[in-house]
């Protein structure tokens, strides 16, 4: 086992890198939050790069790659807090390539002309719902339903980061959308790679907000001296950076065995989010600590990276019940979710 990227990974990471510097500014991301949807012609640029097609099939014309190449993507997108829902319809895609591969949506949201979003039993809020041009519905019961969400009663709900537009879903089962029965296995690694994808941008957050604190920190002076230069600082910045080459290689590690459906692949993901939620906690604390007052208001772009930070924690599972999963998986004591909840 290698827990580090190829050459091919690395290649098409930079380059999204590089693209979302140009095109995913805080800027940006400040229009997202005062936008209706987040979803912009930035969609179809990424599908340009390939981002939207990455994990859909070669044959409905995407990349067809897997779980360890679309997290190394998403800690790019966490690092940007890029506003689409990219995520999201990843999970979707998974469903929909297993279950509905032939209803054009494949190819359509590899190119950039669709958009989608997902509601995993256990979950509550969907994201971009409104704007998405379908909602891949997973049930307790296994069934799989495919809708438009024109379909569906949405609510706005308010989230912490207001680039993250959620909504509960009012849906009626009809024979017309369903697409799969039983489907319990399919929606937990459904539920899997959202656990993953969620760790991966909490990874990318960190490194950004440590990036900013430490930058912040050369420059900073308070009473004729660099706060950089103080031991307090140092320490602080350098517990986050601990924190975050600790979570790197547990993130790798889920990346490769959701890849190849390892036995051990659901509690490896539950390990990811935990270390990367902890990892980006920490760094939102330390980091709000260094930069002071005026690292919590809107006018500054930490806040920005600690609030997406703080939704991401809570979403695909929040710690506590990933570690009831790890829990379960080593000890056998008493059942777990099988689907983290939102």
């Amino acid at each position: 086992m290698r827990l580090a990227y190829t050459e091919d990974q690395e290649l098409f990471r930079d380059t999204v890198r590089d693209f979302l510097a140009d095109q995913c500014t805080t800027t940006h991301v400040r229009a997202a939050w005062a936008a209706d949807s987040a979803i912009s012609s930035r969609w179809q640029e990424l599908a340009k790069v390939g981002v939207t097609g990455i994990v859909v099939p070669e044959e409905h014309d995407g990349l067809g790659m897997g779980d360890e190449e679309l997290a190394a993507v998403l800690v790019e997108t966490g690092y940007a807090a890029l506003p689409e829902p990219l995520l999201e319809a990843a999970v979707a895609v998974g469903l929909l390539a297993e279950f509905a591969p032939d209803a054009g949506w494949l190819a359509r949201i590899a190119s950039g002309a669709a958009t989608a979003s997902v509601l995993l039993p256990g979950q509550r809020l969907a994201v971009e719902a409104a704007a998405a041009d379908l909602l891949v519905i997973g049930l307790d019961n296994g069934d799989v339903h495919v809708v438009n969400p024109a379909d569906c009663e949405l609510t706005a709900q308010r989230s912490v980061d207001r680039s993250r537009k959620l909504y509960t879903v009012g849906f009626e089962p009809v024979p017309e959308t369903l697409v799969a029965s039983g489907a319990q296995a399919a929606l937990a690694r459904a539920a899997d790679r959202g656990a993953l994808g969620a760790a991966a941008q909490l990874l990318g957050l960190t490194r950004r907000m440590l990036d900013m604190t430490v930058e912040y920190a050369k420059q900073r002076v308070q009473r004729g001296v660099l706060i950089g230069t103080h031991q307090s600082v140092q320490h602080h910045l350098a517990n986050v950076l601990i924190k975050l080459e600790f979570a790197k290689p547990v993130v790798l590690r889920a990346a490769y065995s959701l890849a190849r459906d390892l036995p051990s692949a659901a509690r490896d993901v539950s390990m990811a989010k935990i270390y990367a939620t902890e990892a980006a906690d920490l760094a939102a604390r330390n980091c709000l600590q260094v930069h002071g007052a005026i690292g919590y208001t809107e006018e500054h772009d930490l806040q920005l990276f600690m609030k997406r930070a703080w939704a991401l924690g809570t979403a695909w599972g929040d710690v506590g019940t990933h570690r009831d999963r790890v829990a379960t998986d080593l000890l056998g004591d008493t059942p777990a979710p099988t689907t983290p909840s939102f």
